[in-house]
């Protein structure tokens, strides 16, 4: 009777040290994350300015946004595209990356470690450096392309070239992702490897036939990582292109901002918001539900 006593306070104590440890996260995710989603779906069905009371309209904000709104269709568009771009080439970088830095070359920890800095400086301080970078007029690019004989585009200050340069900016952040495919390059069995190798396979057999549908897990991972930060894509044209040139990189998370903070239609601006969400949820979900036939787990 005693022992059995004593494994219900233990358990007891055991709970309450669980719920205590918890009790910041928890507290932080009600207060900072589901209330302020759910006080956010609620002001998208309201007009409201962020001071005063908000009133009640039902669906008017999403009936604008989808028949009126001049400016939804385009920013959203334009976030596909960038978003796709981004994800695409972002994906094949990094695992081409990873699987340079798996090899037995010399230096292998000094690639390693260049390859991974750009990732972590990100924000403000990036921007500005990149934007000097793509100065049509003084920036580095233009320089080194005209040392070779190449006229440089207006990068930026382009309607066409403005989102592949930002594309071109965020592929130096792919280190993130690079260790990640390198991880799963490594969890890879070199008894597969060697038997393809005795076989005769070529080294593209073995990284097709071998490399591809065992890291399928680990690029699916990576693909969806990427799609939920590219469609939520705000710091780098607010800093750099301010939406511009001719709305060319006027992003839903820049529309959405604007129209919160610059023009105090908070209301409208949860809308959007809410739009954005389930973009991404919709996105995820398609992904998940195509890659069932392309994700091959090891030992499954």
């Amino acid at each position: 009777m005693n022992v059995t006593m004593y494994w219900r306070r233990l358990r007891r104590s055991e709970s309450a040290a669980f719920w205590l440890f918890l009790a910041p996260w928890l507290a932080g995710f009600l207060g900072l994350t589901l209330g302020p989603m759910l006080f956010s779906l609620f002001a998208a069905f309201t007009r409201w300015n962020g001071v005063g009371t908000p009133h009640w309209i039902g669906l008017q904000n999403f009936r604008v946004m989808f028949t009126s709104d001049l400016d939804f269709w385009p920013s959203l568009g334009h976030t596909f595209l960038y978003a796709g771009a981004r994800v695409a080439l972002g994906t094949v970088l990094a695992l081409a990356l990873a699987a340079m830095v798996n090899t037995r070359i010399v230096g292998r920890t000094f690639f390693r470690t260049v390859f991974f800095l750009p990732a972590i400086v990100t924000g403000v301080p990036l921007f500005v450096v990149w934007s000097w970078m793509l100065d049509p007029s003084g920036g580095v690019l233009n320089y080194l392309l005209g040392k070779v004989g190449i006229q440089g585009p207006e990068w930026l200050a382009s309607s066409t070239w403005a989102i592949p340069a930002l594309v071109l900016m965020s592929l130096t952040a792919t280190g993130g992702a690079m260790i990640v495919f390198l991880a799963g390059l490594q969890d890879i069995p070199l008894e597969l490897r060697d038997a393809a190798l005795v076989d005769g396979a070529g080294w593209w057999q073995r990284f097709r036939r071998i490399t591809v549908p065992l890291l399928s897990p680990v690029i699916l991972f990576n693909v969806i990582m990427g799609l939920i930060g590219s469609l939520q894509v705000f710091a780098e044209p607010y800093v750099m292109t301010g939406g511009g040139p001719e709305h060319t990189t006027y992003f839903l998370g820049l529309y959405l901002y604007n129209e919160a903070f610059w023009y105090s239609n908070v209301g409208y601006a949860s809308a959007l918001a809410w739009v954005q969400f389930l973009v991404v949820v919709v996105l995820t979900v398609v992904v998940l539900r195509f890659s069932r036939r392309h994700v091959h787990y090891l030992g499954s």
